[in-house]
């Protein structure tokens, strides 16, 4: 094979890798992000009637927490697996729990059908789903990122990361369609819609991913036999702080996320007496927008460095905690949307560069678990309880003001992580295993200079 033809090779394997990271965070995103909405707008009413409305959005929002929960289970499930057998086969079998679960609820009965079962059954597909997530991000990042090159690994590794906007944007712009299409009748049936086509975006995935090759990485890893035989066990053992550092360091990034997404919404209707549907198309804004900022972050990491720009993003959520309820409160419409976007704005500074920061903390021949087991232990402590939190908070004092101490707080938190991240970026000093794809990166290059001589 020519050296032209490998570096052509490389960059179409390399594109289909993000395409298929890309499009299965996509589809896992949103079923995730499908049942955030409908915990905070109809699961109330379908599955916990018997108790008032403030009572049954805090049962709501704790099935929404089970899903978290489960995630770090499925992190550590899927990333035995994927550190042993391949990223590839892992994302499979990720995509299709996700998807099934998330189909599966589209013909669960209500508690008017049959009683306390219902939301029994939620719950258990909650769990699915969420060991689903929980086994995807590693492996979506993974297969991106080492196939990506090593001093873009931040701009190649935020594209998986993408997969969480454009799943926010066709959650949400489901939910308006049926809502819109089902009238009074969404509650009763027009919710289900949306779950129910969770399987045609999962025939799509599979589709994608099944075209992939493995990421050379972990081709690497094969070829020297030095596979890891208990993964999971060995990254605890041996960089128990990363695992940990890895946790903590996604407080301020994804606690004020499911506040800015999911409660937002609870809390514009419940609360402030706000219709639904500005909200929704708020969101829908500032997610639009996540598909440049996240990518930019990602990239200006690779130019100025991951701590700077992760560092940044923080402080930018600490300082907006106050002037994000404070506009909320106005009531008014402009300055409402002004809230939402610039709250998704400051997260997204966080989440573009957020994937290579982690992962890069790990060698390859651990990597999926290391790096999927931190990114979802952030679930238990930031992700899961925050609606709830929340929730629990404004119901009790009336008042925002303790919610934005909430994520002062969380900010906090993250930065002391940060600090304490050991600094093993892989970008500049890449082991044996993560060189595989660079011996490519000649042939990119006459590719390249062929073409300028044309």
């Amino acid at each position: 094979m020519t050296s032209i033809a490998a570096g052509h090779l490389t960059r179409k394997n390399r594109l289909r890798a993000v395409a298929a990271s890309t499009v299965g965070t996509t589809i896992e995103w949103y079923d995730f992000f499908l049942y955030g909405t409908a915990a905070a707008l109809v699961f109330p009413d379908v599955f916990f009637p018997a108790t008032s409305h403030a009572a049954g959005v805090l049962l709501s929002f704790g099935t929404y927490t089970v899903g978290f929960a489960a995630r770090p289970v499925g992190a550590a499930i899927f990333g035995h697996f994927g550190d042993r057998v391949g990223r590839k086969a892992t994302l499979i079998a990720t995509l299709l729990l996700m998807g099934i679960a998330t189909a599966l609820m589209a013909i669960l009965p209500g508690y008017g059908d049959i009683g306390v079962a219902a939301p029994i059954l939620l719950i258990v597909l909650r769990i699915f789903q969420g060991i689903g997530v929980g086994g995807e991000w590693g492996g979506s990042v993974l297969l991106s990122m080492e196939w990506g090159t090593q001093r873009r690994r931040g701009f190649w590794a935020s594209w998986p990361q993408v997969g969480v906007p454009i799943g926010l944007l066709l959650s949400t712009g489901m939910v308006k369609l049926f809502g819109h299409i089902a009238g009074d009748s969404f509650n009763s049936w027009g919710w289900r819609v949306p779950f129910a086509l969770s399987l045609v975006l999962v025939a799509i995935g599979l589709y994608v991913r099944l075209r992939v090759l493995e990421s050379p990485a972990f081709g690497e890893v094969k070829r020297e036999r030095a596979v890891a035989r208990l993964p999971v066990l060995q990254v605890l053992k041996e960089q128990p702080r990363e695992v940990i550092s890895s946790a903590f360091v996604r407080m301020a990034e994804q606690a004020p996320f499911y506040l800015f997404v999911t409660f937002v919404l609870a809390y514009g209707t419940d609360h402030l007496g706000l219709d639904k549907d500005p909200l929704l198309n708020d969101t829908l804004i500032a997610a639009a927008i996540g598909l440049i900022t996240i990518p930019l972050a990602g990239y200006l990491s690779d130019r100025v460095g991951r701590r700077l720009v992760y560092g940044t993003g923080i402080v930018l959520v600490a300082a907006f905690a106050f002037p994000y309820y404070g506009l909320l409160n106005t009531k008014q419409a402009g300055l409402i949307t002004l809230a939402i976007v610039l709250s998704l704005v400051f997260h997204d500074i966080q989440y573009g560069p957020q994937a290579a920061l982690i992962a890069e903390s790990f060698g390859p021949e651990i990597r999926y678990s290391g790096a999927g087991i931190g990114y979802q232990l952030a679930s238990l402590i930031a992700g899961g309880p925050a609606p709830l939190i929340a929730a629990a908070i404004v119901d009790a004092t009336g008042s925002s003001t303790w919610v934005s101490i909430y994520i002062i707080g969380c900010a906090v938190l993250a930065m002391a992580a940060l600090l304490i991240l050991p600094r093993r970026d892989t970008s500049r000093a890449p082991t044996r295993f993560d060189q595989a794809v660079e011996r490519a990166a000649p042939a990119e290059q006459e590719v390249t200079g062929s073409r300028r001589a044309r």
